[in-house]
């Protein structure tokens, strides 16, 4: 569930994906319901479509091929 703001300033390439992962974490029902932290329960395995995006964006930078194909993310 991507979020778009049209008065959010740019904070770099990942940070859509990064934001809506945080946001996932924070709502997900291990931190809500069980108190963990949304570090504990992104080792459990919440939020993984997610956390899978966050990382092929990152990745995507570091990729010389991402100079044709463009960044993977929004």
């Amino acid at each position: 569930m991507p979020r778009y703001y049209e008065d959010k300033p740019e904070g770099g390439a990942c940070a859509g994906v990064k934001e809506d992962l945080g946001a996932c974490l924070l709502e997900s029902d291990c931190v809500l319901q069980e108190g963990k932290s949304p570090r504990q329960c992104l080792k459990e395995g919440y939020c993984k479509a997610l956390k899978y995006s966050f990382f092929e964006c990152k990745r995507s930078m570091l990729d010389a091929r991402s100079r044709f194909r463009g960044r993977k993310g929004y």
